[in-house]
């Protein structure tokens, strides 16, 4: 009786096309691509961030990638060398307005502010043929030609370039918070509802920097 052995089984790769909306829109003459993402959409405390990119090069030494993709020291070596690589703009809305003006109108305040303090920094030459390219779904009221992509930080390296410039400002904004609001442990949860960070809710009611607005935090007290 032959025994069948057990083949280890190898992944495929497949190799994503990053740069193909860049490709394609520069063929109808857009010569200048603007990538634009956010990051805190889904946390109970903070604010959301978005970044807007339009990348200086063509090629970079690090990994650039949905910023969810990445670990964090492939984040920061991507932000440290983002820096210099590219042009960008960040839009920051804080929790107070979330509450007011809830989360999808601040997701596009903030798009909306990055974009324009992004073209603030262009030069002349880069201002004009412009073609912003969105993540998700949020329509933006800008005076440019623009296109949404689901999924965008996954299939254009414009928008995974925003996505890491905005998780990592976001990333540091709550680490800051943790230190003045030290119970609730947003270094490690950066405000996402994990389960140490409800039971904290629970213990200690909200912080200062809670958004009141969503369902597990909008019914609990005030932390003294």
């Amino acid at each position: 009786m032959s025994l069948k052995r057990n083949r280890p089984q190898h992944k495929v790769s497949i190799m994503r096309d990053m740069t193909y909306y860049e490709r394609k829109y520069r063929t109808l003459g857009r010569t200048t691509i603007i990538g634009v993402d956010e990051a805190g959409r889904g946390p109970l405390a903070g604010p959301v961030v978005a970044a807007a990119v339009c990348l200086k090069k063509r090629s970079f030494a690090s990994r650039i990638d949905d910023s969810k993709r990445l670990s964090v020291s492939q984040r920061a070596a991507a932000y440290h060398e983002l820096m210099t690589g590219c042009f960008y703009g960040i839009g920051i809305v804080n929790e107070a307005v979330i509450d007011r003006i809830n989360i999808l109108a601040a997701t596009k305040c903030a798009m909306e502010q990055a974009i324009e303090r992004l073209f603030a920094r262009l030069p002349d030459r880069r201002r004009e043929a412009v073609h912003v390219l969105i993540d998700g779904t949020v329509r933006l009221d800008i005076g440019f030609y623009n296109t949404c992509i689901v999924k965008g930080d996954q299939k254009d390296r414009s928008i995974a370039a925003a996505s890491i410039l905005a998780k990592v400002t976001r990333d540091r904004i709550m680490g800051i918070y943790d230190s003045v609001f030290p119970s609730w442990g947003f270094m490690q949860h950066k405000g996402y509802p994990t389960k140490s960070h409800r039971r904290a809710i629970d213990r200690f009611g909200r912080s200062r920097i809670h958004r009141i607005s969503f369902c597990g935090v909008k019914d609990k007290p005030l932390s003294g």
